[in-house]
């Protein structure tokens, strides 16, 4: 059925003639007998069907040949018969159509007039019966008065849904083009972070070296052990270095003011104590050993947690709880922010974090792209919202 369905869709034209062919065939079902009226019936009859046929493809064309059939069955004296019927398909498909105005006032006038031209045209047998010719004159309008209606009914409901949807697809451009801008940002701002951290390391290792070279010769294994820290320290800036050249594709960012190392795990304890003063119970926990991890792993982890727990203070309502866990694998860290408020409104995680009021979300995604790892955020099914990120300590190429 949906296949039959889906044809007739597609091929309207066809479905048209079809019951074109069975209305012209239903016409001379009841045709006249043998006289000089027959061929003004068969001319009629034949136009009418062109009309069912054509009357999508040319509305306001068949629609003024129906006029003129009218008016040519007025002057030729052919009786309303079956094919009379294309009247109020040739109403109905105008009504409904996006046409020009005219059109459609002009089926509507003819509708609420043919049946009371019929009647002055062709009166009742019966003499004096004035009262059942305007009965039925009026109850012959009805059935015109309804397929314009109806039509009209249609058209105005889909002016209204594809109003709908061209609101809806501008809605959607301009919200991917609020993300995009919210990325570009958010990346830009990463960009400057790991610049800082690049700068960082490259002072520690300046700072290395010039030690090594001045113990070199009183104390060997101390510059030995300042070029290793060289050569890890500058491994992390060449890593570094190489994410920030994929997140600045285009551009130069002038930096001003005196470069500093970026947050990083150490000091998720001083953020949480920090959140604590402002009256939000944070409960954390570290599980598993510490160890030192890439500089922008650390930074990362930072700026999630920091993230998660503005994001609690601002949607999850009065006397909101949170925890905060850290939790180090052998190849990797693991976060989980959880509250127990009102969670996030549902667009936050819908749509990547683009709520109208900030795109934390979509920054959180940015960041954990960087260094490779996975991001889940969503509510809790006890209620609440949750975060978890798992940041590898090499990234995926």
């Amino acid at each position: 059925m949906q296949r039959i369905y889906e044809f007739l869709r597609g091929h309207p034209t066809g479905v048209d003639v079809s019951w074109a062919v069975v209305l012209f065939g239903l016409s001379w079902v009841g045709a006249p007998p043998l006289t000089d009226s027959l061929a003004a019936y068969a001319v009629a009859s034949t136009l009418l069907s062109l009309v069912v046929a054509l009357r999508r493809r040319v509305p306001e064309r068949m629609l003024l040949l129906t006029v003129a059939v009218g008016l040519f069955q007025l002057v030729f004296g052919v009786t309303p018969f079956v094919s009379d019927f294309a009247m109020l398909v040739i109403i109905y498909t105008v009504a409904a159509t996006e046409g020009p105005r005219w059109a459609s006032r002009l089926a509507l006038a003819g509708g609420l007039s043919a049946s009371t031209i019929s009647q002055l045209a062709w009166p009742p047998e019966m003499p004096h019966a004035r009262g059942p010719q305007i009965f039925f004159a009026v109850i012959m309008t009805v059935p015109f008065a309804l397929a314009w209606v109806l039509g009209d009914s249609l058209r105005t409901r889909r002016a209204y849904f594809a109003q709908l949807e061209e609101r809806a697809a501008r809605l959607e451009k301009e919200r991917e083009a609020q993300a995009k801008v919210a990325v570009a940002a958010e990346r830009a701002r990463i960009a400057r972070e790991l610049h800082d951290v690049v700068a960082h390391n490259v002072s520690v290792m300046v700072v290395q070296a010039d030690g090594a070279a001045y113990v070199m010769d009183s104390s060997p294994d101390t510059a030995k052990q300042a070029l290793e820290t060289i050569a890890g320290t500058g491994r992390q800036a060449l890593a570094e270095m190489r994410r920030l050249l994929g997140i600045l594709r285009t551009g130069e960012h002038q930096e001003a003011g005196e470069y500093v190392p970026q947050p990083d795990v150490q000091q998720i304890e001083d953020l949480v104590e920090q959140v604590r003063g402002t009256g939000l119970a944070v409960d954390f926990k570290i599980e598993g050993t510490p160890r030192p991890l890439p500089s922008g792993v650390e930074l990362t982890a930072y700026r999630i947690v920091q993230e998660a727990l503005t994001n609690t203070r601002k949607h999850g309502g009065p006397d909101v709880g949170a925890s905060v866990r850290l939790v180090y694998f052998d190849d990797g860290l693991g976060l989980l922010v959880e509250d127990d408020g009102r969670g996030a409104p549902q667009e936050m995680y819908e749509d990547g974090g683009a709520d109208g009021r900030g795109h934390g979300l979509i920054g959180m995604r940015e960041r954990v792209g960087m260094v490779g790892g996975t991001l889940d955020a969503g509510p809790r099914s006890g209620g609440g919202f949750r975060i978890s990120a798992l940041l590898p300590l090499k990234p995926a190429h």
